[in-house]
């Protein structure tokens, strides 16, 4: 063996060299990807499929993530929504019918992509991973949670050059929810301000305090 060719092999083999992107399978983008992960934006465009229903319910925002354990989903189209993850609860305001509910965030994530996205846990601490090939040059990852109270039976998550395009999940209720996330930007400096959320006045409450 050639000497060039052995060291690189020895390299790759004690994690001093990480193999090319296009050598990556799915969940080494994924740890990839998590690596040194604090903060990230994105846009997003969701949809929801309803078992005995064609119809698509089609959703645009934007999506603030601040580890650990800080999240922000602006809604905006068709309706303007707020959800927001401040480290303790979580909090649901609908603003056209003027509510907000809450609960609590540890209790609420539980095998969810935001537990996922927001913890600095190793994965494999909270779900099975699988790797499921590559399909239109993205990379596919299943996660199956360990929890038997997660809200979800599965998340798929698509990858590129490391980079995370697009997210399944499907609820136990047979309900697939997808996002595609455009105009990414890794670790930005985010205010404080974004993972704050005070009820405005007169809005209905409901949840427990």
């Amino acid at each position: 063996m050639k000497p060039v060719l052995q060291a690189l092999i020895f390299l790759l083999a004690t994690g001093l060299v990480q193999p090319p992107l296009w050598a990556m399978n799915g969940p080494q983008q994924l740890d990839a990807f998590l690596k040194d992960l604090t903060t990230l934006k994105a846009d997003f465009q969701q949809t929801l499929e309803q078992q005995d229903d064609d119809r698509l319910y089609i959703s645009n925002g934007v999506f603030y993530l601040k580890r650990p354990g800080l999240l922000r989903w602006e809604y905006n189209t068709p309706s303007e929504q707020l959800i927001v993850a401040d480290g303790e609860r979580i909090w649901l305001y609908d603003i056209e019918l003027e509510q907000v509910s809450h609960r609590s965030q540890e209790a609420a994530l539980v095998g969810t992509p935001a537990q996922l996205l927001s913890g600095q846990a190793p994965i494999s601490d909270h779900f099975t991973i699988q790797d499921m090939g590559e399909e239109d040059g993205l990379h596919w990852v299943e996660l199956l949670p360990k929890e038997e109270e997660a809200q979800f039976s599965s998340l798929r998550l698509a990858l590129i050059d490391n980079q995370l395009q697009r997210m399944e999940m499907i609820d136990n209720f047979g309900q697939t929810t997808r996002f595609v996330f455009d105009n990414i930007r890794r670790n930005p400096e985010l205010d404080a301000a974004l993972f704050t959320f005070q009820p405005p006045p007169l809005v209905d409450l409901i949840g427990d305090l």
